[in-house]
């Protein structure tokens, strides 16, 4: 008789934790030593479904929320081109679970975006459905996670943003700013959807704007995190393909910020 030991759906869970935490371990080590990291989308997914394992069930309408963001109103270049929405968390010393604070502006000083500093700005809320989307749950335990053991003792102000930069009738930037820091200390970048576009290379330079590494987030979940403090990027504008047909890049950007 077969005596082999049979593997329950608990023991897949417990083998699936362990692995997960394995690799935030490694992703916590790339970091530290890089001050970067560019994950591929299967990496990203399997992260998220550990955390939260019906993550992936809801993508589809965490990816259709992009369509109800807000013209940003605050562009000093007078575009339109970038649609958002935006929400503030925070999180204790060693927490994997931020929370919800109440609605505030954001704002950056003019030596971090010297474009839109300067002023608080005021941008649409985040929905509520999307903020209890497990995509968004997961990703921001997630985060929690990674730099709560990159820097383990600091309380966290963290910012979420959804942008749209929308290409349908002009090369549009998704960083008008130019190369920059966002003036925090941890940025992580999730792609969440890229229609009829071509180009949007992520560049990562030292403080010293030399080179580090350049990547295309061309594929759904495909993330990139940065050291904000010790580097500095930017991203390419991006060019509509078929002229007829509607064309932008979707992206989920979380900050941490050591208070």
């Amino acid at each position: 008789m077969n005596t082999r030991e049979r593997v329950t759906p608990q023991d897949q869970r417990t083998e699936a934790y362990f692995a997960s935490q394995h690799s935030v371990q490694n992703l916590c080590e790339i970091v530290a030593q890089k001050d970067f990291a560019f994950l591929p989308a299967r990496k990203i997914a399997s992260l998220l479904s550990v955390i939260e394992p019906d993550a992936l069930e809801d993508w589809a309408e965490f990816q259709e929320s992009w369509n109800r963001l807000e013209q940003d109103m605050f562009m000093k270049d007078r575009g339109t081109y970038r649609l958002r929405r935006h929400a503030t968390y925070s999180a204790n010393p060693g927490s994997i679970c931020p929370r919800l604070e109440a609605h505030q502006p954001h704002y950056q000083s003019l030596d971090y975006n010297t474009l839109n500093g300067g002023i608080a700005r005021h941008f649409a809320p985040i929905e509520p459905g999307t903020a209890q989307n497990k995509v968004m749950t997961a990703a921001l335990e997630l985060c929690c996670t990674t730099f709560s053991r990159l820097a383990p003792y600091y309380t966290w102000h963290i910012e979420v943003h959804q942008f749209r930069i929308n290409a349908s009738q002009l090369a549009a930037s998704p960083t008008p700013e130019g190369v920059h820091r966002d003036g925090v200390n941890f940025v992580f970048m999730m792609m969440v959807n890229r229609v009829n576009v071509v180009n949007g290379e992520t560049s990562i330079y030292d403080r010293n704007k030399r080179p580090l590494s350049q990547y295309t987030l061309s594929e759904a979940m495909e993330a990139a995190i940065v050291n904000d403090e010790q580097t500095l990027h930017g991203v390419t504008p991006i060019i509509q393909l078929d002229p007829l047909q509607p064309a932008y890049r979707d992206v989920l950007v979380i900050t941490f910020s050591k208070r």
